[in-house]
């Protein structure tokens, strides 16, 4: 977990007539009358209160904020845990390091109150057997430098939860475990099922993290088991969020596996479900995976979706441009009412899997930051920003605030 950020003070009187309340539809707390969702960072309430012997004093109380970062599916290929290994030999050690492929990004994801990774594939046991697509089983080791980089949890609602069967749902939580990262989308029990993900920062905001899936590729779920992993249904995610509002939580976030596979645009029936949840006042997030690439963002009644992140490390057999780009959301939230949060900023951080020298993820903004960058790296790098940033603006997220880094 780390702390809050520092706002500045603005007079009391502003404050007071912004905050003037009005009732939410969904018995929730209520978004401030005439007041934006995008409302500035930087807002602080001085409030009146009385000493001891009845004298009139101010006291600052600064508002409550929480950064959430996304982050696109960790889709474990050959190569990946083929260059975990080389780097564990390099440092004279046996077994796999995925550690220095994410050096580049752990800046970014210690930087956020909440970090969450979307774990796409079940995880074998640490000595193996491994495999890849199109029935994934891979090195648990991945957990080791997920946590170190600064993650507090994972998603593992994809399709593929259900390559390994229940015993590789199992064993993917049990990993998780081990390894301190939270985790929501599959269950190892109808009473796990019921338990929510809450991640409460420092300064006491509590944010819910809830996850589904379109489908497991043909799998049906088992008899009797229909609580091991959740599918996309939008009556059940607006249950569960309301529910989980009305047992105090403060920000909710949905992470949703959905789309088409390489299609740089949103369908219709992710557009459709996104606006649902969005305009409910139930969910103030949503973060997409796998099509594999970058897809569009959107602010939806003050509250914003990423249709899809794009990979987070990957290495396909056909490692086309789009599927090495990807964006790690980070998305600031403000309380302006007591346990009421707006988002008052949204950035993409835009990453690239690099595949040579070694296999990479790259924060490209800082990359490009950075000096002896070879003419060659700046123009490979350069270029993914730039189509990641055009992806991401076709709904208009530019115009609505994004900020790309």
């Amino acid at each position: 977990m780390r702390g809050t950020t520092a706002l500045s003070l603005l007079a009391a009187t502003v404050v007071a007539a912004a905050c003037t309340s009005s009732a939410g539809s969904d018995g929730g707390a209520a978004r401030p009358a005439g007041a934006s969702p995008s409302s500035p960072a930087g807002s602080s309430v001085a409030v009146p209160s009385r000493t001891a012997t009845g004298t009139a004093a101010t006291a600052a109380t600064t508002a409550r904020t929480v950064t959430v970062l996304g982050s696109g599916d960790v889709l474990i290929h050959p190569p990946l845990w083929q260059q975990a290994h080389a780097d564990a030999l390099a440092e004279g050690r046996r077994g796999y390091d995925f550690g220095p492929m994410y050096a580049s990004v752990a800046p970014d994801v210690r930087a956020a109150d909440v970090a969450t990774c979307e774990m796409e594939t079940p995880l074998a046991p640490p000595g193996g057997p491994f495999s890849g697509w199109p029935d994934f089983n891979a090195p648990p080791q991945v957990l080791r430098a997920l946590r170190g980089a600064g993650y507090d949890s994972c998603t593992t609602a994809s399709n593929h939860t259900l390559d390994q069967g229940y015993t590789g749902v199992r064993r993917t939580l049990d990993e998780l475990d081990a390894a301190g990262l939270r985790h929501t989308g599959s269950a190892r029990s109808a009473a796990e099922a019921a338990r929510r993900l809450v991640i409460t920062t420092p300064s006491g905001v509590r944010v819910v993290q809830l996850a589904y899936a379109f489908g497991f590729n043909g799998i049906p779920v088992p008899a009797g088991q229909p609580w091991l992993a959740n599918l996309i249904d939008v009556p059940r995610i607006l249950r569960d969020a309301r529910a989980a509002r009305r047992a105090g939580a403060d920000v909710v976030v949905v992470s949703l596996h959905w789309g088409i596979e390489y299609d740089h645009l949103a369908t219709a029936d992710q557009r459709s479900i996104a606006r649902q949840l969005l305009t409910s006042g139930a969910v103030d997030l949503i973060l997409g995976d796998h099509a594999h690439v970058v897809q569009p963002a959107e602010r939806i009644d003050g509250r914003w979706v990423f249709y899809g992140m794009g990979n987070q490390i990957s290495r396909h057999a056909d490692p086309i441009a789009e599927s090495r780009e990807g964006v790690m959301p980070s998305v600031t939230f403000t309380e302006t009412l007591p346990h009421h949060f707006v988002a008052t900023r949204a950035a993409a951080i835009v990453t690239w899997m690099q595949d040579a020298p070694a296999l990479r993820l790259i924060d490209v903004h800082r990359a490009l930051a950075s000096s002896g960058l070879s003419a060659a790296k700046r123009t490979e790098f350069a270029a993914a920003r730039s189509a990641a940033r055009r992806y991401l603006a076709a709904y208009g997220a530019l115009r609505a605030g994004l900020v790309v880094e």
